[in-house]
């Protein structure tokens, strides 16, 4: 499902987590780079049947870190973390390949790689975009190891009910902020269509103005031309954070288009079936 595009709620949606195996490496639409403004977000990779993957992710806690769901469901073995801001700016990629792809990462081999290992979860009502009612798209990485904030502490999980206070008149008005390595998408000449470019692989940040909010998911407007924002997110970002001010709201889920020019969907962390679902490991 990572790769496919799928339908869901009458409407064709893009998977924004990023395949290594199937084709090159390929951030946000828009968007600035993010240096250390966001220090806590991190570049996860993991293998499944399908091959290798990159998502986005959040360190909340010493040991838990919050992605999509679709950034967990069915992996093998390990998940590789890593909270450096910059990677390659062309191919190949030098993100780490496991010894043998049908059993993934292994603890040991992701600590001499020098990057940080650790388990995925799944959210049990994870509809895998089947049910827009019940979409729950969201996921953790249990670290092997505690690691300590790298900013001034860890992003704090907006209480519950958070984006419900915002009226309704007032969402597009409203600006969030989503963070990730995804995939930059570029138009060379006045003629071309915007496509998406496989490098640099980096972390970014980017603006965007709300456009719809359900009782799962938060919709914003993904694209670098609007007034009110400065972007969106596009293959890669999946997992990665949507803030309000300093709180985390919700995860990156799925973009409208292939080109990620238009709407953007994310999981809402700020309802009561993920905010206790996250309490099981955070405690």
């Amino acid at each position: 499902m990572r790769k496919s595009i799928i339908a869901a709620a009458a409407a064709c949606l893009t998977v924004l987590g990023l395949a290594f195996s199937a084709a090159p490496a390929q951030a946000s639409t828009g968007g600035t780079p993010d240096g250390d403004a966001h220090p806590d977000v991190a570049l996860i990779a993991f293998y499944d049947r399908e091959g290798r993957f990159r998502c986005s992710a959040t360190l909340i806690s010493p040991t838990v870190i919050v992605t999509a769901a679709h950034c967990t469901l069915g992996t093998l073995g390990k998940t590789a973390v890593t909270f450096d801001t910059f990677f390659d700016d062309a191919p190949p990629s030098n993100l780490p390949a496991a010894a043998d792809p049908t059993v993934g990462y292994t603890a040991e081999e992701l600590a001499a790689a020098g990057y940080l290992s650790g388990t995925a979860y799944t959210h049990p009502q994870y509809s895998d975009f089947t049910d827009p009612k019940n979409w729950y798209d969201v996921g953790v990485i249990v670290l092997d190891e505690p690691v300590a904030s790298h900013g001034t502490g860890y992003p704090g999980v907006a209480p519950v009910g958070t984006l419900d206070a915002i009226a309704r008149n007032q969402l597009q008005k409203t600006i969030f902020t989503a963070v990730g390595y995804g995939t930059e998408v570029r138009q060379e000449g006045s003629n071309m269509k915007p496509e998406p470019e496989s490098y640099p692989i980096l972390r970014r940040y980017v603006d965007m103005p709300g456009q719809k909010l359900t009782p799962q998911i938060l919709q914003t407007n993904g694209n670098e031309n609007d007034p009110w924002g400065t972007g969106g997110t596009c293959f890669g970002d999946s997992g990665g954070p949507v803030f309000l001010g300093d709180q985390l709201v919700a995860v990156t889920s799925y973009g409208y288009t292939s080109n990620c020019r238009y709407l953007g969907g994310y999981q809402r962390v700020d309802i009561p079936g993920v905010a206790d679902w996250l309490a099981e490991f955070t405690g």
